[in-house]
Protein backbone atom coordinates (compact mmCIF):
# COMPACT_ATOMS: atom_id res chain seq x y z
CA UNK A 1 0.00 0.00 0.00
CA UNK A 2 3.03 2.23 -0.11
CA UNK A 3 3.22 2.51 3.64
CA UNK A 4 6.33 1.73 5.65
CA UNK A 5 6.62 -2.00 6.29
CA UNK A 6 7.05 -2.98 9.93
CA UNK A 7 8.97 -6.10 10.91
CA UNK A 8 6.65 -8.69 12.33
CA UNK A 9 7.06 -12.08 13.96
CA UNK A 10 6.02 -15.15 11.94
CA UNK A 11 4.04 -16.60 14.83
CA UNK A 12 0.52 -15.57 15.77
CA UNK A 13 0.03 -12.75 18.27
CA UNK A 14 -2.67 -13.06 20.92
CA UNK A 15 -4.44 -9.88 22.04
CA UNK A 16 -7.72 -10.18 23.93
CA UNK A 17 -9.97 -12.77 22.22
CA UNK A 18 -8.44 -12.03 18.82
CA UNK A 19 -5.44 -14.06 17.65
CA UNK A 20 -3.73 -12.42 14.66
CA UNK A 21 -2.37 -14.91 12.14
CA UNK A 22 0.78 -14.19 10.15
CA UNK A 23 1.66 -16.53 7.31
CA UNK A 24 5.26 -17.45 6.61
CA UNK A 25 4.20 -18.56 3.11
CA UNK A 26 2.88 -15.11 2.07
CA UNK A 27 4.90 -11.94 1.65
CA UNK A 28 5.98 -10.13 4.82
CA UNK A 29 5.88 -6.86 2.83
CA UNK A 30 2.46 -5.91 4.22
CA UNK A 31 1.80 -4.14 7.49
CA UNK A 32 -1.18 -6.17 8.62
CA UNK A 33 -1.91 -9.74 9.67
CA UNK A 34 -3.40 -11.95 6.97
CA UNK A 35 -6.13 -13.36 9.22
CA UNK A 36 -7.61 -13.22 12.69
CA UNK A 37 -8.95 -16.19 14.65
CA UNK A 38 -11.42 -16.11 17.50
CA UNK A 39 -12.44 -19.08 19.65
CA UNK A 40 -16.01 -19.17 21.01
CA UNK A 41 -17.68 -18.20 23.27
CA UNK A 42 -17.17 -14.51 22.60
CA UNK A 43 -19.03 -11.24 22.28
CA UNK A 44 -18.85 -9.87 18.73
CA UNK A 45 -19.28 -6.21 17.82
CA UNK A 46 -20.04 -4.95 14.34
CA UNK A 47 -19.23 -1.27 14.25
CA UNK A 48 -20.88 1.03 11.72
CA UNK A 49 -18.52 2.94 9.50
CA UNK A 50 -16.88 5.68 11.55
CA UNK A 51 -17.20 8.99 9.71
CA UNK A 52 -15.30 12.30 9.95
CA UNK A 53 -18.10 14.02 11.88
CA UNK A 54 -17.76 16.24 14.92
CA UNK A 55 -20.13 16.09 17.90
CA UNK A 56 -22.61 18.37 16.07
CA UNK A 57 -22.67 16.15 12.97
CA UNK A 58 -20.54 18.42 10.78
CA UNK A 59 -17.93 16.99 8.42
CA UNK A 60 -14.48 18.08 9.65
CA UNK A 61 -11.28 18.74 7.70
CA UNK A 62 -13.02 19.29 4.36
CA UNK A 63 -10.63 18.39 1.53
CA UNK A 64 -8.02 16.93 3.94
CA UNK A 65 -7.64 13.14 3.79
CA UNK A 66 -5.32 12.93 6.79
CA UNK A 67 -7.41 15.31 8.91
CA UNK A 68 -10.55 13.28 8.20
CA UNK A 69 -8.71 10.02 8.91
CA UNK A 70 -7.73 11.30 12.37
CA UNK A 71 -11.37 12.23 13.16
CA UNK A 72 -12.60 8.87 11.85
CA UNK A 73 -10.15 6.96 14.05
CA UNK A 74 -11.01 9.04 17.11
CA UNK A 75 -14.71 8.33 16.48
CA UNK A 76 -14.03 4.61 15.94
CA UNK A 77 -12.14 4.39 19.24
CA UNK A 78 -15.01 6.15 21.06
CA UNK A 79 -17.51 3.66 19.57
CA UNK A 80 -15.27 0.77 20.68
CA UNK A 81 -14.90 2.18 24.19
CA UNK A 82 -18.65 2.79 24.50
CA UNK A 83 -19.18 -0.90 23.68
CA UNK A 84 -16.60 -1.96 26.29
CA UNK A 85 -13.90 -2.79 23.74
CA UNK A 86 -10.40 -1.58 22.87
CA UNK A 87 -8.33 -1.33 19.70
CA UNK A 88 -6.77 -4.72 20.42
CA UNK A 89 -10.25 -6.29 20.23
CA UNK A 90 -10.55 -5.41 16.53
CA UNK A 91 -10.63 -8.56 14.38
CA UNK A 92 -10.86 -6.82 10.98
CA UNK A 93 -11.53 -3.46 9.35
CA UNK A 94 -12.45 -1.96 6.02
CA UNK A 95 -11.02 1.46 5.17
CA UNK A 96 -12.88 3.47 2.50
CA UNK A 97 -11.29 6.47 0.80
CA UNK A 98 -13.19 8.61 -1.70
CA UNK A 99 -10.39 8.84 -4.25
CA UNK A 100 -8.99 7.06 -7.28
CA UNK A 101 -5.45 8.21 -6.36
CA UNK A 102 -3.32 5.63 -4.58
CA UNK A 103 -1.38 8.44 -2.85
CA UNK A 104 -4.60 9.53 -1.08
CA UNK A 105 -5.25 5.96 0.05
CA UNK A 106 -1.71 5.71 1.43
CA UNK A 107 -2.14 8.99 3.39
CA UNK A 108 -5.27 7.59 5.04
CA UNK A 109 -3.67 4.18 5.62
CA UNK A 110 -0.70 5.74 7.43
CA UNK A 111 -3.01 7.63 9.81
CA UNK A 112 -5.14 4.50 10.33
CA UNK A 113 -2.05 2.38 11.11
CA UNK A 114 -0.75 4.98 13.59
CA UNK A 115 -3.90 4.47 15.69
CA UNK A 116 -3.77 0.67 15.64
CA UNK A 117 -0.02 0.61 16.38
CA UNK A 118 1.19 -2.98 16.83
CA UNK A 119 -2.33 -4.44 16.54
CA UNK A 120 -2.16 -4.95 12.78
CA UNK A 121 -5.55 -6.61 12.30
CA UNK A 122 -6.54 -7.81 8.83
CA UNK A 123 -7.92 -4.94 6.78
CA UNK A 124 -9.08 -3.99 3.33
CA UNK A 125 -8.26 -0.56 1.87
CA UNK A 126 -10.57 0.63 -0.89
CA UNK A 127 -10.80 3.65 -3.14
CA UNK A 128 -14.47 4.47 -3.77
CA UNK A 129 -16.31 7.06 -5.86
CA UNK A 130 -18.31 8.71 -3.08
CA UNK A 131 -19.20 8.34 0.61
CA UNK A 132 -22.45 9.20 2.39
CA UNK A 133 -21.93 12.63 3.98
CA UNK A 134 -21.27 15.92 2.23
CA UNK A 135 -17.50 16.44 1.77
CA UNK A 136 -16.72 13.02 3.31
CA UNK A 137 -13.45 11.47 2.14
CA UNK A 138 -12.81 8.69 4.70
CA UNK A 139 -14.75 5.98 6.53
CA UNK A 140 -13.60 2.96 8.58
CA UNK A 141 -15.79 0.06 9.65
CA UNK A 142 -14.69 -2.66 12.05
CA UNK A 143 -15.56 -5.99 13.61
CA UNK A 144 -14.35 -6.46 17.19
CA UNK A 145 -14.42 -9.52 19.43
CA UNK A 146 -14.31 -9.70 23.21
CA UNK A 147 -13.95 -12.78 25.42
Amino acid sequence: MGAKVRPRPPEATVTSAVKLIRSTRLTPAVDYAYAAAVDAPVRTLWLAGACPLDEKGRTVAVGDYEGQAHQVMRNLIIALEDAGAARTDIARTTVYVASSRQADLVKVWNVYRSYLAEHDAPSTLLGVAVLGYADQLVEVEAVAVLP
